[in-house]
């Protein structure tokens, strides 16, 4: 829908605490950024003074540092170490449960009741596009995940077009931002000029319409919306990293055996940090547990990562038994087979597993690498 239908309204920083209170009237949990143990998290917020003012993040390969800015923004950073996955898909979710009595083990499900929906605030434009992804893989599918089908249903999503890209976000080379461009019930930009901090707030949905109607402000003039162009344009211009899409999933295909791997292995802990933060990723496990008397027992999926050596366990052994060949395998993947998987990349360009790396691993560094001495030239230069 065009400017000309909705123009959206411009609040200010009361205003923007009028809109969390609308939400949480609404009965919803608002889940937001702030600032827990030197890192910018999402945890659940009240008011605007639960969120980061103030503050930005530096980023940088195997690098996170919180710095003070010289205004008052409110979301004048990048992305920290969490992703919106974690209430859609929790690190762990109990599947059943079952418990024995006179000999008979009865199995009890765990209930749907007392489900509360979620007012995801601040969501960025590539986390967005993560969700997508992830509603291709836990929706569009023969049976849909029930935890995931019911948090998603039911999540408002407070959206932000993004002003500060860190030094590892590369979402331009992904299409995937800096400009929020649809799934959002709101959209934000945080207008920061002089003495101005205000925001132009605009409508994606018939929720999204419905709150911004509680609201008060004035209409958004067509000034507000070419400073909001300004904002995205800028951090458009700015992105810390780049990564040539181009027959990326056959350049993959065709490099399985590239001495860079080699190269990668020597570096990579196998940690799993890249895909425990990617906002993507969905590998699992299951486990089972029982307490010491026999009569209870718990059946849970849990996040696994397919840098663990027991993710390719199969009789016998482990099929990706050296680090060299999980890294590809995870590489190949979000990059290349994924779009065989789901019709699109897995990688948002959030950077989030640059920077979490410890030893700094850049995944746009080691495509370049690749792409730049495809595997007959490597097997030249080696000999």
């Amino acid at each position: 829908m065009g400017r000309e239908d909705v123009p959206g309204l411009v609040i200010d920083v009361d205003g923007l605490d009028h809109l969390l209170r609308v939400l949480k009237e609404r009965g919803m949990r608002v889940v937001g950024p702030t600032v827990v143990g030197e890192a910018i998290v999402y945890d659940e917020i009240d008011t605007v003074r639960d969120l980061p003012a103030g503050v930005t993040d530096e980023q940088d390969g195997g690098h996170y540092r919180l710095r003070s800015r010289d205004d008052g923004a409110l979301f004048g950073y990048a992305v920290g170490p969490h992703s919106w996955k974690r209430f859609l898909f929790p690190p762990r979710t109990v599947l059943w449960r079952a418990e024995r009595s006179d000999g008979v083990f009865r199995l009890i499900e765990e209930p749907d009741a007392g489900h509360r929906s979620h007012a995801f605030f601040g969501v960025r434009a590539c986390e967005l596009h993560a969700m997508a992804i992830q509603d291709r893989v836990f929706l569009d599918c023969d049976e849909p995940d029930r935890t995931y089908r019911r948090g998603r249903g039911s999540a408002f999503l407070v959206a932000v077009n993004c002003g500060t890209p860190a030094g590892t976000c590369f979402c331009t080379s992904m299409d995937a931002g800096p400009r929020v461009s649809g799934g959002e019930d709101l959209a934000l930009t945080e207008l920061l000029d002089g003495e101005r901090h205000e925001f132009v707030i605009e409508a994606g949905s018939d929720a999204g319409r419905d709150v911004l109607s509680e609201l008060s402000g004035r209409t958004a003039e067509p000034t507000d919306h070419d400073a909001v162009d300004a904002v995205v344009e800028a951090a458009a211009s700015v992105m810390g990293r780049t990564l040539d899409t181009h027959g990326i999933r056959e350049v993959l295909a065709d490099n399985l055996e590239h001495p860079r791997w080699d190269d990668v292995a020597q570096r990579c802990l196998a940690c799993t940090n890249c895909t425990l933060v990617c906002p993507t990723c969905f590998c699992s496990t299951v486990e089972d547990s029982t307490d010491v008397t026999g009569t209870e027992a718990t059946r849970e999926r849990r996040w696994d990562s397919c840098f663990t050596m027991d993710f390719s366990y199969v009789h016998g052994g482990a099929v990706r038994s050296t680090t060299r060949s999980r890294y590809r395998q995870w590489m190949t993947h979000k990059l290349g087979t994924w779009i065989d998987q789901f019709g699109s990349s897995g990688c948002v360009g959030c950077g989030r597993c640059i920077t979490w790396c410890p030893v700094g691993i850049d995944i746009t560094e080691e495509m370049a690498a690749i792409r730049a001495a495809p595997l007959s030239d490597a097997r030249r230069y080696s000999t």
